[in-house]
Formats: structure tokens, sequence, C-alpha cells
């Protein structure tokens, strides 16, 4: 990674996905919304940034009615993209998720009823996958076992740290409606989870992108890639639109967390640099460099736009 700043590479780099609500016999969701292209749109553009994550992270809501077929579909159509990142798929349960097929269709293991918590270490980065799914319900729980579990394994911090991944987000919902459907009892969460090595949380379920704190850990909810629910909508509604689907990538470094969205769907270019002009920069000194780009009486940014042009 070409380095023109006073910042290292992260030390890693994750995909944070949500909310496919993928359908069996590839429906589509609403009769309207293509999931299964939504999604493919956004790995499409994950693989052309020449992005390597070290893992995509799903945070919930894999499969809309927990059907085996979209659950095989959604697995067929991710697996051979993380395969050629580089990339380890975490999948998380969601309140539309089914506990048994997820066990045994997305981790290969025997169909389970059990709290679906697993630990992932990614190359030193420690990723908790919480299960906050209740059966028959969407709203959101842990149980006292699940985080007497969780608070064993932060008991050993982890060589970069840990993130949480979970469906249910530990945040205010500006949609007032979806509080009737948000995690319970999220004060026992937070004394597990404050002085640990937590350092980020990533979450979905609420369908539009947003952000905040958790007993003193940021929180990063990435919007879905099947539809969206607009927060502009008007007071006392709920309005989900196929529109403004997007993805998150979160890089780690060694003392922050960076989370940025990325929005599915090509969009007209009217500005940019390319990579020749990327090249020329790097080859120069951090003096010259400061004076090329950021100086407003520089016409390097002009030059290279003309000759990029071929005017």
């Amino acid at each position: 990674m070409m380095q023109l700043g006073q910042y290292p590479p992260p030390t890693h780099t994750i995909a944070h996905v949500s909310d496919t609500h993928f359908l069996g016999g590839r429906r589509r969701l609403y009769g309207a919304v293509d999931t299964d292209r939504n999604l493919a749109r956004a790995l499409e553009q994950l693989e052309r940034s020449g992005s390597r994550p070290s893992a995509i992270v799903i945070t919930g809501d894999l499969a809309d009615l927990a059907e085996p077929d979209a659950y095989e579909r959604l697995r067929d159509q991710l697996a051979p993209v993380a395969d050629r990142m580089g990339s380890r798929i975490i999948w998380v349960m969601g309140n539309h998720d089914e506990r048994r097929p997820f066990s045994s269709i997305l981790l290969g293991e025997q169909p389970s009823d059990a709290p679906q918590d697993r630990v992932h270490d990614v190359d030193g980065l420690r990723i908790v996958a919480l299960d906050t799914s209740v059966p028959g319900y969407h709203h959101g729980e842990l149980s006292d076992e699940q985080l007497s579990w969780l608070e064993g394994v932060l008991a050993i911090p982890a060589a970069h740290g840990t993130l949480l991944a979970l469906h249910h987000p530990p945040l205010p919902a500006v949609i007032e409606i979806m509080a009737i459907i948000e995690l319970q009892e999220q004060q026992k969460l937070a004394d597990v989870i404050r002085g640990t090595d937590v350092r980020g949380i990533l979450a979905g379920h609420l369908h539009y992108s947003t952000h905040g704190s958790f007993a003193g850990v940021p929180v990063s909810v990435a919007s879905a890639t099947c539809y969206s629910i607009d927060p502009s909508g008007e007071p006392d509604t709920l309005l989900g639109v196929d529109g403004g689907q997007s993805i998150n990538l979160v890089n780690v470094y060694a003392d922050n967390v960076v989370h940025s969205i990325v929005p599915v769907g090509d969009s007209p270019q009217v500005a940019g640099f390319s990579g020749v002009m990327l090249e020329r920069l790097a080859s120069m000194t951090p003096e010259e460099r400061r004076e090329a780009f950021s100086s407003k009486t520089s016409t390097f940014s002009v030059e290279e736009a003309e000759s990029s042009s071929g005017s």
C-alpha cells in the first residue's frame, strides 16, 4: 500500500457487510428487490478496489426466511470472492436467521439450537461473533450464560485487541419503532466489555448506516445490501427504499479503528487522478509532495489532469 502521509498501513482491513436477506428460489424481496444482484455489485466493487480484507464479517439477517436454499446461495456467492481476496468469512446470526440451518449450512456443523457464538483469531485481531437472536422474535437478547462466556473470552487480551460482531446494535434507534426490536438489557453487555480490549462493535439490523459509542467503545452499524431504511422519512413512519445500500470498510491501526462507508452501485465519475500521478507523488520527498499537492498556487494537479485526458 502506498504511504503518502504520516500513518502506516492498517494492521487489518475488515469488510463489514450486513442484512443480505436472501430468499429461497432467488425470489425478489417484497417482489421488487434483487438481493442477489445487490450483494454481487457490492462484492464486485470490493474486489475491484484491490482491497484484500483479512475477513468479511456479515452481521446477520443473512436469509429473510431462513430457507436452506437461501443460505446455500449466499454461501456459494460469497465463498469464491473471499477465496480470491484471501478473506475469511465470519457469519453472524440475525433475527431473521434460524440457528439450525445457520449452523449446518454456513458453519458446516451439526444442526444446533444453541446460541451461535464464536471466537475468530484473524492474525492476532480477535473477532467475537455474538448471537443476539431470540427464537420466534425479532428483538435481541444476550443470556446470562452468553455474557459469562464472553467475560471469560475477554479475560485474556488479544494481540491486536477485539472487535465484537453482533446483529442488534447497542445504540438508540433514531427511528422510534425500531426501539421495540432493539437489544434488551444492554447495561449487562456494557458491564462485561467496559475496561476490556474491545476496540469496536460491528452491527447491522437497522438498515441504515449509523455510529455511536457504548460503554466507551465505538459502535459502527453497516447499512443493508438488500434495501435501506430512510432516516429522513416523515415522523412516525418506517420507509424502506431500494436505494442507499452500502457496506463498510474497517481499517484497524495500532491505536485507532477507522470505519468507511462504501455505497453500492456505480456513479458517474466527475473528477479524479490516475495511478501515474500517485506514483509521481510517491517518488517525491514529503516537502516536495506537500508543495506539489497542497499549495494553492501549484499547477501539478492541473498538469496531471490534462496529461491523463490527453489534452
